[in-house]
């Protein structure tokens, strides 16, 4: 059985895009902890169609259901450990990292404001709004994990294999350094 990956790290860091190119290059399967998710705001009601949505503000409603009701995300984790531990998956997740042993563990690391202007050029929003959307995003998870998991999202780091500093880099300079991580520890 083959290794499976998650690629982690703050909103619009380009977990997404190193995630998609692991699975092509490795011949892996490509989950994202966030569709997932998404199909549940489906079953309740929400419009969730679209690779931003999260960055709308039906989707920020969503979140902040999310924090009266942790089913949501408990439902999400334990269908990702699942497919996590059959192997040959690259999954992007929030919370992955901590719940599962084994197997290759990436996080992206940059700024806000890197990450924000990802998010500008990715959505066509205004740098401020993006920057607001990024924090909100990031503070809002870091609190319900901690709450529902007790662990400290973009802080306590010790989960990972390696990680890999974003700013400064485009898409393709990340992917080739997530590349060599997999080969290395494949």
């Amino acid at each position: 059985m083959s290794k499976s990956v998650v690629v982690s790290g703050p909103p619009a860091v380009g977990k997404t895009t190193v995630a998609k190119g692991l699975a092509t290059e490795f011949r892996f399967q490509y989950l994202s902890g966030g569709d997932i998710l998404k199909e549940l705001a489906s079953e309740q009601g929400f419009s969730s169609a679209g690779d931003d949505w999260w960055d709308t503000e039906e989707g920020m409603q969503f979140l902040n259901q999310r924090k009266d009701n942790p089913e949501f995300d408990k439902k999400v984790d334990d269908k990702l450990k699942i497919l996590f531990e059959t192997g040959g998956v690259v999954i992007t997740s929030y919370t992955l990292p901590w719940m599962v042993e084994g197997g290759i563990k990436i996080w992206l690391s940059g700024t806000f404001e890197n990450s924000a202007k990802r998010m500008q050029n990715r959505d066509n929003v205004t740098e401020i709004n993006a920057l607001d959307i990024v924090k909100k995003r990031f503070n809002e998870n870091r609190s319900i994990y901690k709450n529902l998991y007790n662990f400290e999202f973009g802080e306590d780091l010790s989960v990972f294999d390696r990680i890999i500093e974003t700013d400064g880099l485009n898409a393709d300079q990340v992917l080739d350094k997530a590349k060599f991580i997999v080969r290395e520890l494949i």
